[in-house]
């Protein structure tokens, strides 16, 4: 199981002054193929291009679970199961004053539903795609290595290789 803290030394620290709690999916297919998430767009961070997996807030009086099944409901319109917990990843975001208590799950799609994003960060969803494991680390890996992209990038690759690892290890039975 993983268990990180991460800092964020792409943004000058000016201090935290909110924590958003926040659940992710590795999202499987019929394929056993992940789940990622093609963001594009350009905010305060600048120029966002890299890939996520979905997921996102967890909502007061509600679970990091429940929040998990309604957000791969909004993002990518699936109903889920979810298999088991992954791992926890604190990191930080600067430049938004920001620490997050990310919450990672291994889960299976159950049936599809319709998406129906919610939240502003849903627009910089472009594409919604499904690669084989070995493919999503391969695009983890080549994603830029400053800004936001690397920011992502070292919060869900580790994920990402012990997700493979245990797969690997025939730790789990999907």
């Amino acid at each position: 199981m993983i268990n990180l803290k991460l800092n964020d030394n792409q943004y000058p620290n000016n201090g935290i002054n909110h924590i958003r709690k926040v659940t992710r999916a590795i999202l499987l297919n019929e394929n056993n193929e992940v789940c990622l998430l093609k963001v594009y767009g350009n905010d305060i961070f600048g120029l966002r291009d890299y890939y996520e997996t979905p997921g996102g807030g967890v909502d007061e009086n509600e679970t990091y679970e429940e929040a998990l099944v309604r957000e791969l409901d909004e993002e990518v319109g699936v109903k889920s199961n979810i298999i088991m917990f992954l791992g926890e990843v604190v990191d930080y975001y600067n430049l938004i004053n920001r620490k997050n208590i990310n919450r990672y799950y291994l889960c299976k799609i159950d049936s599809q539903t319709k998406i129906h994003h919610e939240s502003s960060g849903d627009d910089l969803i472009q594409s919604i795609n499904f690669y084989p494991l070995e493919a999503a680390i391969k695009l983890y890996e080549k994603m830029s290595d400053f800004g936001v992209s690397f920011l992502v990038k070292q919060r869900e690759l580790p994920i990402l290789k012990e997700y493979k690892r245990m797969v690997e290890a025939k730790l789990l039975q999907i």
